[in-house]
């Protein structure tokens, strides 16, 4: 059983909460994550968050080749390699507040010759199956995964991270996403699709088609969150569930951001219910599933702001103002003080 964030040290930080100099209910959502901060850290007044760690998981996922992205495959190592550069979206917002990248390619198609070793390291596969015709896995290659996941998030921790930040990279990737959340919460393709990098009508019609075929495939099999992870999804996203998994387990808070982390986020919890407990929601993003998975994990984002990026940009422009939340609770006047 997973240990859940202490309760005695959330009441004591909403003790703390209703004392400060403020108006009753003045801070708002600021004053919720500050709770949450002191209740996942586990002290009252939470630390200042310096060491703020993201991690982006990339692969490759075969239904790109169906139409349902506006982009080809071939982008994925390229941007493998503009995270490299610090020249991505990510690493703009990154180096502005301070939040350490690292980028691994998990179901890369392509060798990505000349990267640094490291970013290979836990490579699974080239490229994840097309889940509408096949698995995106097989058995082992997703405990691989789960497995590669968990030890990146021991590596972070081991790092020092008090705050970790999944992110992701792969063109395609919503639909699988969404294959994964339509398997946790038991909806139809067309409740959950949406359009990812941008598809128009014709191929949000065949985004929804293959969903479609791939729920129909997988079948009764979707009741076990790991064989939906086999059926439905791909190495980098196994890679991610492992890693939220391992920080839940660990006790470390986890800042998620869009469909796919949040995804994954839906089945970790299932794997391991309770693990949603060190979560928080960044962003909410512009695909439906994210907006029903955070409702089932009880998450309400922390921005809104119409991001469909991806790379974990969402979670990083979230955490200064995690950071303000921990700031008020430690550093504002308590009434009795005055």
């Amino acid at each position: 059983m997973l240990r859940s964030p202490s309760p005695i040290v959330r009441a004591e930080a909403e003790r703390r909460l209703a004392a400060l100099a403020t108006p009753a209910g003045a801070l708002g959502r600021l004053g919720d994550l500050a709770v949450w901060a002191a209740s996942v850290q586990g002290v009252v007044p939470p630390v200042e968050l310096d060491r703020v760690r993201l991690v982006i998981f990339a692969g490759d996922h075969g239904v790109a080749s169906y139409g349902v992205s506006a982009y080809p495959p071939a982008i994925t190592p390229a941007m493998v390699r503009t995270f490299l550069a610090g020249r991505a979206g990510v690493s703009a917002l990154a180096r502005t507040h301070g939040v350490h990248v690292r980028v691994l390619d998990l179901g890369v198609d392509d060798d990505l010759a000349g990267v640094p070793a490291d970013v290979t390291a836990h490579k699974v596969r080239r490229g994840s199956g097309a889940i509408h015709r096949e698995d995106a896995l097989t058995a082992d290659e997703t405990r691989q995964a789960l497995d590669a996941g968990a030890t990146v998030a021991a590596e972070e921790i081991a790092a020092g991270a008090q705050l970790l930040l999944s992110g992701d990279m792969g063109i395609g990737n919503t639909t699988p996403a969404a294959a994964l959340v339509a398997a946790g919460l038991g909806l139809p393709a067309g409740e959950v699709v949406g359009r990812g990098t941008g598809v128009d009508e014709a191929g949000l019609a065949r985004k929804t088609e293959v969903l479609e075929q791939a729920l129909a495939r997988a079948g009764e099999r979707t009741h076990d969150p790991v064989d939906t992870l086999t059926a439905l999804g791909s190495a980098d996203l196994a890679a991610t569930t492992g890693f939220l998994l391992e920080a839940a387990r660990r006790g470390v808070p986890v800042l998620l951001d869009g469909l796919m982390s949040v995804a994954c986020a839906l089945t970790a919890d299932r794997i391991e219910p309770g693990a949603a407990s060190w979560f928080a929601a960044g962003h909410r993003s512009t695909e439906p599933a994210q907006s029903l998975a955070l409702d089932k994990l009880g998450l309400e984002p922390v921005l809104d702001l119409g991001l469909r990026l991806g790379e974990g940009s969402g979670a990083v422009a979230a955490v200064p103002v995690l950071r303000s939340a921990i700031a008020v609770l430690r550093d504002v006047a308590l009434l009795s003080e005055l």
